[in-house]
């Protein structure tokens, strides 16, 4: 039985969309570097932006941006698209750049002038591409959509690089009114917008754990040539009207964020956005109730009507979000033959390591979903859901516990001080709430699966993810001891200031044994697991000799092809890889100036060669350093066969 992914991008060479089609999949249909040819691959072309903040004084990240913490490195996740032979990609300044997608030449570049001073995390994933379906040849037929870190929309001509003056005011949209007051770095679009028909949509991030009364996580759709709001979903519960009590505020505040990928169907007419959960994210009890508490869409999957914005239904993987659980992956979308019926679906991955893969029209799950009791807390003013979400198909990415017994070190010094470090601590299993004891929990809040996740080949009917295998530790802080605790997230509003850490030994090692990151593949129709391997090594993490270990900590995800290779970045090292789809075997691997948060993307250039692109440029948390580079990849020589 075989699947096809929901797209009508499918027979072009180019790459149109952040995750290659509307629905996303990261799949490609050339197949001229094949598994036979792709140890030849060498850099075609590097293109460098020279958009780069190294860490200030202080622990990467420790402060996130707070006016007198230290600020940490620039992350470049873009993955670039290319449409009519042009290279589109964001820097994490927001600069807007255009390449000849031959040859890595600079057509245009495009700077939306934003203040990075106060913003904490520097970073931009994507942009998107309309064009005008009866062209006439004028300016701006083709336009390239980018968000901002402080909050803007802006609409550039595709050809040319210059605002299009007819879109809002001069080319922009400030959607940082009706918000409400809020702080400059708090409120930014870091992923690129959605495209349905003539509407262009996004919602955007909200910086984690900072208040109660956080900017709200509305999404708005706009008319691609005018700016005119066509509407908006304020994540409200159903009947519940937004608490306004700022000037100027039109929408609630506080309410869960679409920061990841959205999705569409333009058949359908249906708009996919995974959200986030309601803030500050390791304190709910402000929220509301079980039933209708502002997070009543959080931690889900919502499909919203794309005329009006209604819900027209939602699944919601995590009840009660108390652990930074939110819906982190691009909705993907693919249709899937089951019993001799041809079904529209859709694959949720979530950061618990739960895929849930559901009717898209419906949002019903293809497989039973089990409702399993969980353990509850007793921290004061706290409430808690009974039970979560499991799928019984496919079974988890992250069966590992952690356990006293289960430890791990590199020296018997290290290995008893994790041991000690988890003895103290609270672990009853997934979703053990966070205390004021200290709480275990895995995966930790970076996943699981996170936003690079995952690429779908429709042929061979498999879902490819990267999986992280770590645990974090989640301490609740008395608020009157938050003073004692400058690196804690300050959860202004509720009792508790809060330190969401990685569980790491003494040297800084995880506690749990490695490998902590692996590439997992899964049939689905079946549901059944393929294969897993461990993703990176420690090369770039750790001195020589110890370079042995497997499954390094790393961001990003995977692009398939249908030649059946996975391309992948997303570990600890500095490598880029390549491996066979139907049996993880790595087939190819080269260096890069420094390590890779980003997804890769591959098209066909204007000189019949199959070009595979790779940003490299770290992450906000990692050790290596932050870059800049964009880095295209090709066979040598003329092209080596057939490009589709």
């Amino acid at each position: 039985m075989l699947a096809t992914l929901a797209s009508t991008s499918l027979a072009q060479n180019h790459w149109g969309y952040y995750g290659a089609s509307p629905g996303g999949g990261h799949y490609s249909p050339l197949t001229q570097v094949t598994a036979a040819n792709v140890e030849q691959l060498e850099l075609l072309w590097e293109h460098r932006s020279g958009d780069i903040r190294k860490a200030s004084k202080g622990r990467p990240g420790s402060a996130f941006g707070d006016s007198d913490g230290p600020m940490p490195q620039s992350s470049l996740q873009v993955t670039p698209i290319v449409v009519n032979d042009t290279l589109y990609y964001c820097t994490p300044f927001n600069r807007v750049f255009a390449l000849d997608a031959a040859t890595g030449r600079e057509r245009w570049v495009y700077d939306p002038q934003v203040d990075i001073g106060p913003v904490a995390l520097t970073n931009c994933r994507g942009v998107s591409s309309w064009q005008d379906p009866l062209p006439r040849g004028e300016a701006c037929e083709h336009r390239i959509f980018t968000g901002t870190l402080d909050g803007r929309l802006i609409a550039l001509d595709g050809r040319t690089g210059k605002p299009c003056e007819d879109f809002g005011e001069g080319g922009q949209l400030d959607l940082s009114l009706g918000l409400g007051e809020h702080r400059p770095g708090e409120y930014a679009i870091t992923s690129p917008p959605a495209i349905l028909g003539d509407l262009v949509i996004t919602g955007a991030q909200v910086l984690d754990n900072r208040r109660t009364d956080s900017p709200g996580g509305v999404v708005r759709a706009f008319d691609v040539r005018s700016g005119e709001l066509a509407w908006y979903w304020d994540p409200l519960p159903p009947g519940v009207d937004p608490h306004l009590t700022d000037a100027g505020q039109r929408f609630q505040k506080g309410t869960t964020n679409v920061w990841s990928i959205i999705s569409v169907d333009p058949q359908r007419k249906l708009v996919f956005v995974p959200t986030g959960n309601s803030t500050p994210d390791y304190f709910g009890g402000l929220r509301g109730t079980l039933e209708q508490g502002l997070d009543y869409y959080s931690s889900s999957v919502v499909a919203l009507d794309g005329d009006s914005g209604k819900v027209a239904w939602h699944f919601q993987a995590v009840h009660h979000d108390l652990w930074d659980f939110d819906t982190p992956s691009q909705p993907t979308l693919y249709d899937v033959n089951r019993a001799g019926q041809q079904v529209a679906a859709l694959a949720q991955p979530t950061k618990m390591g739960h895929l849930f893969l559901l009717n898209r029209e419906t949002g019903e799950p293809l497989f039973p979903v089990e409702e399993r009791p969980v353990p509850q807390g007793d921290t004061p003013g706290e409430y808690y859901a009974p039970t979560q979400p499991f799928p019984t198909l496919p079974t988890t990415l992250t069966p590992e516990t952690v356990s006293p017994e289960t430890a791990w070190g590199i020296t018997p010094w290290e290995k008893s001080a994790c041991r000690e470090l988890i003895s103290k601590a609270r672990w009853e299993g997934l979703f053990t709430p966070p205390s004021v004891q200290g709480s275990i929990t895995y995966p930790f809040q970076g996943g699981g699966n996170n936003w690079g996740s995952p690429a779908i080949d429709p042929h061979r009917n498999i879902i490819v993810l990267r999986t992280s295998h770590l645990a974090g530790i989640i301490h609740l802080i008395p608020r009157q001891a938050c003073d004692k605790h400058p690196t804690a997230h300050p959860q202004l509003g509720t009792p508790f200031c809060v330190t969401p850490d990685i569980l790491l030994s003494p040297w800084g090692l995880p506690c749990t044994a490695p490998p902590w990151n692996t590439l997992d593949a899964i049939d689905l129709a079946s549901g059944a697991k393929l294969w897993s391997v461990p993703l990176g090594t420690t090369r770039d993490m750790a001195p020589f000799p110890f370079w042995f270990f497997r499954g390094t900590p790393g961001v990003g995800g995977p692009t398939v092809t249908a030649s059946g290779l996975v391309f992948i970045a997303g570990s600890g090292d500095h490598n880029f890889r390549a491996f066979d789809i139907e049996t993880g075997a790595e087939l190819w691997s080269t260096r890069m100036p420094t390590g890779s948060a980003a997804t890769p993307m591959t098209y066909l250039a204007a000189d019949g060669r199959q070009v595979v692109v790779i940003a490299a440029g770290g992450h906000w948390s990692g050790e290596s350093g932050a870059g800049d580079h964009i880095l295209a990849y090709a066979l040598p020589g003329a092209p080596a066969g057939p490009g589709e």
